[in-house]
């Protein structure tokens, strides 16, 4: 007990980041340690713990103060970024890299083989970043092509049987719902909700703050700050609540408003909106230079909204 008082620490102030320090020497630790109570912080100054029972692979590299919990299993080409922990059953497998901190609950997969028919060897991989939660039995793929990577940035929560697929790129921030899934080549970039059971199509893009409505069939991109919903999914409005979470003020929900308004509400194909976009007052505005270079580079197009009579609000 006096123990796990004199380590009450933050962990943030002494986790480094990405693979970080030297590589520590392993302990594998006898059952009854390994069921011990600690507290998270004491964790991270205790060397790697491995439970007796877990398969860790020659040549996996685990950074200070990893966990890997019974029957987990690490494979040969797999580093582990300081502070990660394995819960029981957890498995990562193929060329991943995981950074920092990260937490992988029983019977999640990350790391596997592409899906994709496609796939002709070499050494695809997977980069994830740092603070990222793998709930139970999500799955997450490597790329198809040799040299490439799947890549998920920092501070995304996937919940229970979600699904990456092969070569997906995804920002941070991301909350994805459970059996919620990501089809090969999509982009997600910072602070998305994707909720239950969404289907995002293959090469799909989801702007920054948007959000994908339970049950939703995206196919086509959706721009920023917008919210989709339905099957097929249309864009309903803005992503109201998302964007007062994180910090946008009145004026500038009012500036997204009107965005969402030029797009959806005007009657305009997608070059007159970036015309009339680019012409606006407040053109120069962050928010609506990356609207304008969103759609820019759209390679689906844009998902559709409701028609004028099926609008409720204003």
């Amino acid at each position: 007990m006096q123990a796990r008082e004199a380590f009450s620490c933050k962990t943030e102030e002494i986790v480094p980041e990405f693979l970080a320090g030297t590589i520590l020497p392993v302990y594998i630790l006898p059952p009854t340690f390994w069921f011990q109570t600690v507290s998270p912080c004491f964790y991270f100054l205790m060397a790697t713990r491995i439970h007796p029972t877990a398969i860790i692979e020659p040549g996996a590299q685990l950074g200070e103060g990893v966990v890997v919990g019974a029957y987990a299993y690490v494979g040969p080409d797999v580093q582990l970024g300081a502070g990660t922990i394995l819960h029981h059953h957890a498995c990562v497998e193929g060329f991943t890299q995981l950074g920092g901190k990260n937490e992988v609950f029983p019977f999640a997969l990350v790391g596997s083989m592409t899906h994709d028919l496609k796939f002709r060897g070499g050494r695809p991989g997977l980069r994830v970043g740092d603070r990222k939660v793998f709930r139970e039995y999500v799955t997450v793929h490597a790329a198809t092509k040799d040299g490439e990577f799947t890549v998920l940035g920092n501070d995304n929560v996937l919940l229970a049987y979600s699904h990456v697929a092969h070569d997906c790129v995804v920002g941070n921030h991301l909350v994805m719902s459970s059996h919620a899934a990501l089809g090969g080549h999509v982009v997600v970039e910072d602070h998305v909700v994707i909720g239950w059971n969404v289907g995002v199509h293959q090469f799909c893009r989801l702007g920054a703050y948007s959000m994908a409505g339970a049950c939703a069939k995206v196919v086509q991109d959706v721009p920023p700050g917008l919210m989709a919903d339905g099957n097929p999914a249309r864009v309903r409005t803005i992503n109201k609540v998302g964007l007062e979470r994180s910090g946008f003020s009145s004026a500038d929900l009012v500036l997204v408003r009107a965005a969402y308004k030029i797009l959806y509400r005007e009657g305009l194909n997608r070059t007159q909106a970036v015309t009339r976009l680019s012409a606006h007052p407040q053109a120069d505005h962050p928010w609506m230079k990356g609207m304008v270079e969103f759609m820019r580079h759209s390679q689906r197009g844009l998902t559709a909204g409701n028609t004028v009579h099926e609008h409720a609000g204003p």
